[in-house]
C-alpha cells in the first residue's frame, strides 16, 4: 500500500530538492504545489491581473492548462515555464496569490485530486495541515534564513538568474513574513510533523534522516 508524504517548511528551506531524491529512492512522484502558486502568479503577472483581484485570479485558474509533470517539468498553456517561475518576483508573487481563499481553494482541490491513490510527495506551506491531513509521515523543513539565501544565491547562479545576496535575503524574510502571517493557511508546523533543521546539513544527510522518519512512522 503506497502511501503519501508531507513536507512543509518556508521558501528555499530545500524541501523540492529533498522531494525529488526521495521520489526517486522510493519510486513515488513528487509533486511541487508551491510550483502550482508560482504558476499562477506568473500568469497572473503576464496577463497584468493585479494580486489582489481575487475574483480574476480564481477565474484565471478555472481557463488556464496547468500541466505538472512526472519529471518536474512545469506546462502552463503548453509552455515549459519550469525555470522561468523560479525567480524571486515569482516567489513574492507566489506568496500574494497564497493569501487568497479562491486560489488556494482551487490548488488545493487539484493537489488533492491528484495524490488521492497514494505514492505521492507534496511540498509547500500547508500539506501537512490542510492538503494531505491524514498523510502517515509529515516533515517540517526549516533552516536559517541566512543558509537559505546563501542556497538560493547559488543556485541563482547556476541558471543565471539575479544573485544578489543581500536582496535574497530581505526577499525570504518578507516572505517568511507572508506565509507565517496570512489569514488563510499560515505556514505552520503539524503537530504530528517531525522538524528536520537543514542549516547544516548536507543533502545526503537530510535525505537520510528523511527515510529513518519514514521506517519510524510506517516500518517502510
Amino acid at each position: 500500500m503506497r502511501f503519501n508524504i508531507a513536507i512543509d517548511g518556508p521558501s528555499a528551506a530545500g524541501k523540492s530538492t529533498i522531494a525529488d531524491l526521495l521520489a526517486e529512492k522510493l519510486g513515488y512522484n513528487h509533486l511541487d504545489t508551491g510550483a502550482m502558486y508560482r504558476a499562477v502568479a506568473y500568469k497572473a503577472i503576464k496577463q497584468n491581473i493585479p494580486f489582489d483581484e481575487e475574483d480574476k485570479i480564481v477565474e484565471m485558474i478555472d481557463n488556464m492548462d496547468l500541466e505538472m509533470m512526472a519529471d518536474g517539468r512545469v506546462i502552463l498553456d503548453k509552455e515549459d515555464i519550469s525555470d522561468s517561475i523560479r525567480t524571486d518576483e515569482i516567489s513574492m508573487g507566489a506568496s500574494n496569490v497564497s493569501k487568497l481563499k479562491g486560489c488556494r481553494t482551487a490548488l488545493v482541490a487539484m493537489q488533492q485530486r491528484i495524490c488521492k491513490d497514494g505514492g505521492y510527495i507534496l511540498d509547500g506551506r500547508d500539506i501537512g495541515t490542510v492538503v494531505l491531513k491524514d498523510a502517515p509521515v509529515k516533515i517540517y523543513m526549516v533552516a536559517s534564513p541566512e543558509a537559505r539565501a546563501q542556497r538560493r544565491m547559488l543556485q541563482n547562479q547556476e541558471k543565471g538568474l539575479e544573485a544578489d545576496y543581500e536582496t535574497i535575503l530581505e526577499d525570504i524574510k518578507k516572505r517568511d513574513y507572508q506565509d507565517m502571517h496570512r489569514e488563510i493557511s499560515p505556514l505552520t508546523k503539524a503537530e504530528d510533523a517531525v522538524e528536520i533543521d537543514t542549516s547544516d546539513m548536507t543533502i545526503d544527510e537530510v535525505v537520510e534522516r528523511v527515510l529513518e522518519i519514514i521506517a519510524e512512522k510506517t516500518g517502510a
